[in-house]
């Protein structure tokens, strides 16, 4: 297994982590990394099976999060870890927090799918018949509007999602389906952060919900006028959500939190 990864900024100052979600690579965090990297060190991973991590053993999230654990505890210099995860990278960092509960400070958690849908596996073999479509230009094009993906970009969407192998695909579809909340995930003693998007489908809304209610450490919050993808259709609301809620425990008065 290669993972691929790229940093930014002064590798003493404290760690942010980001993941990405399916389909899609590190380089949906550049305006974070831009904004972040001056006062942080920026780590980006592919996760394994996309962008450039080569992945010749089968997808799961819990090795995804295994491996994302082992390489934070390599690269920290400095006592703070955040990590920021979208869709299934939100997934990820949800079972990094079960298997390691006290190790990141802070975990900002995206869209993240916990309630497993039924039948997961016969919807994968049934979504695998539509894997030609991820070849398909205007297919990809529509896919890519609905996650806030700018034209500048899509070249480079287009170009990984093409690369994606089948097997891939279908282990991420059925992953992603059939994810659950960790059992010890009332013990993460993480300060947790988990956000959904007003307009996000009510499955993600109902997840949001539920990871808030599973951990006393956990704040929610409901973006406004915003489907699947803040961070790429606002990123400067994003960054200033994230950043205020890391330095000074606040949520910016945009949002509407969930009691």
């Amino acid at each position: 297994m290669v993972l691929h990864y790229k940093e930014y900024g002064q590798q003493q100052s404290p760690l942010i982590v980001f993941l990405h979600g399916g389909g899609l690579s590190g380089w949906m965090w550049d305006e974070q990394v831009t904004y972040f990297s001056p006062n942080f060190h920026c780590l980006v991973p592919d996760i394994p099976g996309q962008g450039r991590s080569i992945n010749e053993s089968p997808f799961t999230i819990a090795s995804a999060a295994e491996q994302i654990n082992d390489l934070i505890e390599q690269k920290r210099q400095h006592d703070t870890v955040a990590v920021v995860g979208f869709s299934l990278g939100a997934q990820v960092l949800v079972a990094m927090l079960g298997q390691r509960p006290h190790s990141i400070d802070f975990a900002m958690i995206n869209s993240a799918l916990v309630k497993s849908i039924p039948f997961a596996k016969t919807l994968t073999k049934t979504m695998g018949l539509a894997y030609p479509l991820m070849k398909s230009r205007s297919f990809s094009k529509i896919q890519a509007k609905s996650m806030y993906i700018k034209k500048d970009y899509w070249n480079t969407y287009y170009d990984e999602s093409c690369r994606i192998k089948k097997e891939t695909f279908t282990q991420l579809m059925n992953e992603n389906m059939s994810f659950s909340l960790p059992s010890n995930f009332d013990k993460v003693s993480s300060k947790l952060l988990v956000t959904v998007g007003a307009k996000e489908k009510r499955i993600l809304r109902d997840s949001m919900k539920n990871i808030v209610n599973s951990n006393a450490n956990c704040r929610g919050v409901i973006i406004p006028k915003i489907g699947h993808g803040c961070s790429l259709a606002n990123p400067h609301l994003f960054n200033q959500l994230l950043e205020q809620w890391i330095e000074h425990d606040r949520v910016i008065s945009e949002m509407i939190e969930y009691r």
